[in-house]
């Protein structure tokens, strides 16, 4: 929430703008003064206690992205103020600057690419840019074992086995060492290279509803982690009960779309969601010996003050960041991964006595706190440990059936009955030239 004060309306005339003086409830206008608080939309209210409207939903999700840069690099900063004015005029366009430094422009199709361009060359930047070629965004996923073959025939018993065992025999073929060992069951074991860590991972892939169900309900999961971090800090929170409602639903409906033996109560057993910890995938806690605390203990009201629980072991955290960092970069092509599920069923840490001695002085140098120098003495562990926990995942991943997910835009076209065979025709044309075969829209509503 900010303070800001209006400074102009204008009535909006097609391109141009009338400035007024007072505009009367239930008209279209234009209000200066807000480039500095307002990004892509706002409530305005001279109350603080206004709450806030619902924000503005695109239909389009923006998928075909561009890396833009000036043609002469002494006009970056007008390149850059021009992008910020484009990403707050365009409520379905992204900018993202990536690790490489690039600009990155993020359109709904080719069309609203080239609108994009155009404006902001010749309104926002001013200047002279060089665009590389569209990118369209991949998702990399496991499928379950095929049950028909390449002609559309059912597969026998023995012809599945066979075509799953030669499935992850291409997986592993080149990649399986002394330190990776991979089950005929696609579980993968890994120890790290200093011989003190060990991990075993098995992946799965998620029912479509599922996924479905994370990828819209990011914004929950975000705040879920959020509170889940303040409790094993121990901070008090107060948790409104709208918040509440909203993770107890997202449990709810989870518990409804995962059933089955193979799903049996592994919403409790959620690890961690991913990538960037909100992400469609999920890690799962499947240790025996390893009671971490519940991913929605905020919906206990008895836990939202901090209580002494089960601890967490040390390098949980790990194992955590070797998982996001695996789906964050899948090993097909290094796009995030999309509706798998890993399942952590071995985790063994070894440590040598070396370390438990340095670690005791380290305590009672420090005035007898234990653990105070823990995380220091066990660095290299840690660091090979989140290593062994992406290469567990990556193998664990090929280990299934491999697919890349595409993009696509549904589209449904209304017209009348005297041009639906002219339009059949155009749109024979348009898929002819995007994908070089003839075929129209399965069904067109009249």
């Amino acid at each position: 929430m900010s303070c800001c004060s209006l400074q102009t309306l204008y009535l909006l005339m097609g391109r141009e703008l009338e400035e007024l003086e007072e505009v009367p409830a239930g008209n279209v206008l234009g209000i200066g003064g807000l480039e500095d608080f307002v990004l892509k939309s706002a409530t305005l209210s001279v109350s603080p206690a206004c709450p806030p409207f619902t924000p503005i939903n695109m239909e389009a999700t923006p998928i075909v992205r561009v890396a833009i840069e000036p043609k002469h690099p002494s006009e970056m900063p007008k390149l850059v103020r021009g992008m910020r004015l484009l990403n707050q005029a365009d409520p379905c366009a992204e900018i993202l600057i990536q690790e490489t430094g690039e600009h990155v422009l993020v359109t709904a199709g080719e069309v609203h690419l080239q609108r994009c361009l155009d404006d902001l060359r010749e309104r926002f930047a001013k200047v002279e840019i060089s665009v590389s070629k569209p990118i369209i965004p991949f998702r990399e996923t496991v499928v379950r074992p095929p049950k028909v073959d390449m002609v559309n025939e059912e597969l026998g018993k023995q012809q599945k086995v066979a075509v799953i065992h030669q499935v992850k025999d291409d997986s592993s073929q080149g990649r399986v060492s002394d330190s990776v060992q991979v089950d005929p069951g696609g579980l993968v074991t890994i120890t790290t290279p200093n011989r003190l860590a060990t991990v075993s991972v098995r992946a799965m892939p998620l029912p479509h509803e599922v996924t479905s169900l994370l990828e819209s309900s990011s914004d929950v999961i975000r705040t879920l982690e959020q509170i889940n971090l303040s409790l094993r800090e121990g901070k008090t929170l107060d948790i409104s009960s709208r918040t509440v409602e909203a993770i107890a639903g997202l449990k709810a409906q989870l518990e409804s779309l995962l059933q089955g033996r193979r799903w049996r109560d592994v919403v409790d057993q959620i690890w961690a969601f991913g990538p960037r910890r909100y992400g469609p995938n999920i890690l799962l806690n499947s240790l025996k010996d390893y009671p971490r605390p519940s991913p929605w203990q905020c919906l206990d009201r008895a836990s939202r003050t901090p209580q002494a629980g089960p601890a967490l072991r040390d390098f949980d955290n790990s194992i955590v960041s070797g998982f996001q960092l695996a789906t964050l970069a899948g090993p097909m092509c290094e796009e995030p991964m999309m509706g798998v599920c890993f399942s952590v069923e071995r985790w063994e840490v070894r440590t040598p006595a070396p370390l438990k001695e340095d670690a005791a002085r380290s305590s009672e140098a420090s005035g007898g706190a234990a653990g105070s120098s823990q995380a220091d003495c066990y660095g290299p562990v840690s660091g090979q440990l989140i290593a062994a926990m992406k290469e567990a995942c990556r193998q664990a991943f090929q280990a299934q059936p491999q697919r890349l997910m595409a993009a696509m835009y549904t589209c449904e076209i209304m017209t009348t009955a005297d041009v639906l065979g002219k339009l059949q025709q155009v749109e024979t044309l348009r898929f002819c030239c995007v994908c070089g075969s003839g075929f129209g829209l399965s069904e067109l509503h009249r």
